[in-house]
């Protein structure tokens, strides 16, 4: 069966475009062709969005020329390949190309047997790469030659809390591990659930399907400053070290997205990626994974192929007490994350092992007690000081002692639990829109800022991009840029109906220090340019 590869073509004179586009029989050739832009900065905004496997550019363009947008390719999406279309005195530009790696050049004049033939070899190529990722022969033989098990479960315990900071340097040296300089953030990748055509795919081999992953995993890794390795709950972990605390969060976030993204892509399943907390010292690598760990549980709610921080999810200052029992763990997730039909058949399951474990009431009151506990402390980790609010603090309160049987608790208990879980997530909707409102407020005040980035708006709720960009468009139902761009046009329409300012002046005036750039989306939004738009108001005055 014939693999369908994505391509796009970048290139500012629209002929070319039209002449490339009309010439190629694109499914002939394995490609299908999902789109084609005037400059790199509108292709790079298509990109994140549509993920093609081959990028055809120009590099003389304006706005964002082929170069950096190779360059924003090669570092955000390293899976996709470029090829350049150059003219014979672009030698400059040429050699700049071949430091990025860019596949292949064509120089123009393109004629369509040479993109044929080009398109034929990339597609041959590309065929080659997913084969070798897919050579079971070949993953067996990496399986066999994976990292000792000394070393895993030596950085497995790094992790865990288990080792001093003398020991993890004394290992890290052992295992000629490279030093690890803070700060510190920790991922855990876990599979997500498989169907039978994808187990039937892997020839019902778990083991052979996780270290493929595992490969993968190590190819997207491998020269970045970060220590990958296995769990005994086969899960992947992910150590990231060395940079400033914002740029490590933004690398971990990308490199999960990448590698989720590769998996998908090359192995056709599906992982989901938790992200943990930023700490200062090895020995406190524990509290990342452990909200790395409490991450991944939060796949029930959000769906499963993603990434999640917890930081997203629970804050920064989120609690890493540690409930001793395995019942209080699992309400504990389910009062996050769950239903109150999740929540029946928990506490269907808890009070039929309380029935059937034979212990004294009194046993059974202490069980019930320490599960409360973590009801309450989940809800305080997660709404803070306005926990106080929570109605279910009455029947919590309410004296146990009066209930003569485990039915009894049983319906006690799930009143509560349903208290809980609507509780929590009328808090969490009431504290998303919030966060959209502060943004949209900062995006009002801000909008003549030029460098203004969805980093920075992300930041200044304190949510990584990916999960706050997520949760922007479900609430305004465009992305964020987006609408720092229908801002921006509306302010300037504001300036040329009711002031004298030239054109490039209010294009200054609304964060564009280009004004053929501003000129080039006013046009795009409104349908006519900014000289047009002002005559078209004053022959609406005058007549």
């Amino acid at each position: 069966m014939l693999i369908m590869y994505k391509i796009m073509i970048v290139e500012d004179e629209s002929e070319v475009r039209e002449g490339i586009k009309e010439s190629i029989n694109w499914e002939f050739h394995g490609f299908e062709c999902i789109g084609d832009y005037a400059n790199g900065r509108e292709a790079l905004e298509a990109i994140t969005e549509l993920r093609p496997d081959l990028v055809i550019s120009d590099i003389c363009m304006p706005f964002m020329d082929g170069i950096e947008l190779t360059r924003n390719i090669q570092m955000k999406y390293p899976y996709i390949k470029v090829i350049i279309l150059t003219a014979h005195d672009e030698f400059d530009y040429v050699q700049k190309a071949l430091r990025l790696k860019v596949y292949d050049f064509i120089v123009k004049p393109v004629t369509a047997f040479q993109l044929r033939s080009l398109l034929d070899k990339v597609r041959s190529d590309m065929d080659k790469e997913s084969e070798h990722r897919e050579n079971l022969a070949l993953l067996r033989i990496q399986l066999q030659q994976s990292l000792p098990l000394l070393m895993e479960r030596f950085l497995e315990q790094m992790v865990s809390g288990t080792l001093k900071e003398g020991q993890i340097q004394e290992r890290l040296q052992y295992f000629r591990l490279p030093p690890m300089l803070p700060p510190y953030l920790v991922a855990t990748i876990d599979i997500d659930e498989l169907n039978a055509v994808t187990k039937a795919r892997w020839e019902n081999d778990p083991e052979l399907l996780r270290s493929a992953a595992y490969n993968i995993v190590q190819e997207v890794m491998e020269g970045k400053e970060a220590v990958v390795f296995r769990t005994r709950e086969e899960r992947i972990g992910i150590v990231f070290y060395g940079h400033e605390k914002d740029a490590l969060y933004d690398m971990a976030f990308n490199l999960a997205e990448v590698l989720r993204f590769c998996i998908e892509k090359y192995l056709k399943f599906t992982v989901t990626v938790g992200i943990g907390t930023l700490c200062r010292s090895l020995s406190e690598l524990f509290i990342s994974y452990k909200g790395a760990i409490d991450a991944l549980d939060y796949r029930f709610m959000l769906g499963a192929n993603r990434v999640i921080s917890i930081q997203d999810m629970e804050g920064a200052h989120n609690s890493i007490h540690r409930l001793d029992m395995e019942w209080s763990r699992r309400f504990a997730i389910m009062i996050k994350t769950g239903t109150n039909k999740e929540a029946h058949v928990l506490i269907q399951q808890l009070i039929f092992s309380l029935k059937a474990s034979l212990m004294p009431i009194g046993a059974c009151y202490l069980q019930i007690q320490s599960i409360l506990i973590a009801i309450v402390n989940t809800i305080h980790e997660l709404v803070g000081d306005e926990s106080v609010d929570f109605k279910g603090h009455e029947l919590i309160f309410k004296n146990m002692n009066r209930l003569k049987t485990l039915d009894e608790i049983e319906q006690w208990l799930q009143e509560i639990c349903n208290e809980a879980i609507a509780y929590i997530a009328e808090q969490r909707n009431d504290l998303t829109k919030m966060q959209v409102r502060s943004v949209i407020s900062y995006i009002e005040e801000n909008y003549h800022n030029e460098d203004l980035t969805i980093h920075e708006l992300c930041r200044h709720v304190h949510l990584s991009k990916s999960y706050f960009s997520s949760v922007f468009k479900q609430h305004t139902e465009q992305t964020i840029m987006e609408y720092v761009t229908r801002i921006r046009i509306d302010k300037a329409k504001d300036l040329l109906r009711h002031t004298p300012m030239k054109f490039y002046e209010i294009a200054a005036k609304v964060g564009y220090s280009d004004p053929q750039y501003f000129s080039v989306l006013f046009k795009k939004h409104t349908g006519t340019s900014p000289t047009e738009y002002r005559e078209k108001l004053a022959k609406e005055t005058t007549g």
